[in-house]
């Protein structure tokens, strides 16, 4: 007995290697492609910024930004097998009904990820850009590091996407009986103020309006969790959430 649940374990980590190694392979190949196109991505990252020269001052610092924009679209385009691959490690340990749920969930889970991503680009790293590139101009001069913007850049879009993954992970795991619309609505107030201090976490800008677009979309999110949830959990999650609850 002893020997079989050693060689369980031994299994479990020969798999996890496996599709750690799988995993590493493929965002070895998505990033060498994207060296082909790295021009054609600087030229969509640098779109928010018309008008202004971005500068460099370390003689490798081009060379740092190329590896950074190439590896940051690798793992972007390569979300979806990386998912894959933490679900199917999972998928064991799942009923085949569970399992059906997964693979239904699957490409919601790389379309949010896309829309987060397209999101952020068009909707909060305009304004963003230009509240850092106008503030104090009158002033002085900016002169804008292009690590500085690439750095801001990837972290909000990528962060943005990981974020609309949100209402398909609460939509599984109501769907599983993990948790209830009713719990998530329990947690609502700290889901508002989380909401913020993401958006100020997340946001290159410390104004509220910036703040404001990353927490109201949030906000949103998890309405729309609540919801989902409410609408594919058990039915007996569905009696217990409409029982009238006793003021303690």
């Amino acid at each position: 007995m002893t020997g079989d649940k050693k060689l369980s374990i031994l299994g479990h980590i020969a798999e996890l290697r496996g599709r750690l190694v799988k995993s590493v392979i493929a965002v070895a190949i998505t990033t060498i492609l994207s060296f082909v196109f790295a021009n054609q991505i600087f030229q969509v990252l640098l779109l928010p910024v018309p008008g202004i020269k971005l500068i460099y001052i370390d003689m490798t610092e081009m060379i740092g930004m190329y590896m950074k924009v190439c590896l940051s679209a690798g793992i972007a385009l390569a979300m979806p097998y990386l998912i894959y691959h933490a679900v199917m490690f999972v998928a064991p340990a799942l009923t085949p009904k569970e399992r059906r749920y997964v693979l239904l969930v699957l490409p919601w889970i790389a379309a949010m990820f896309v829309g987060g991503m397209l999101f952020s680009y068009f909707v909060l790293l305009p304004p963003a850009v230009r509240f850092l590139t106008t503030f104090g101009s009158d002033i002085a001069t900016p002169q804008i590091r292009i690590g500085s913007y690439i750095s801001v850049v990837t972290r909000l879009i990528l962060a943005t996407g990981v974020i609309f993954e949100l209402p398909v992970i609460s939509t599984f795991l109501a769907r599983l009986g993990v948790i209830t619309s009713s719990w998530l609505a329990g947690k609502r107030k700290v889901a508002i103020v989380g909401a913020f201090i993401l958006g100020a976490l997340i946001t290159p800008t410390f104004d509220p309006i910036n703040q404001s677009l990353v927490a109201g979309p949030l906000i949103v999110l998890f309405e729309m969790s609540i919801w989902l949830a409410k609408l594919v959990q058990p039915k007996h999650a569905k009696q217990a959430a409409t029982l009238p609850t006793t003021v303690g």
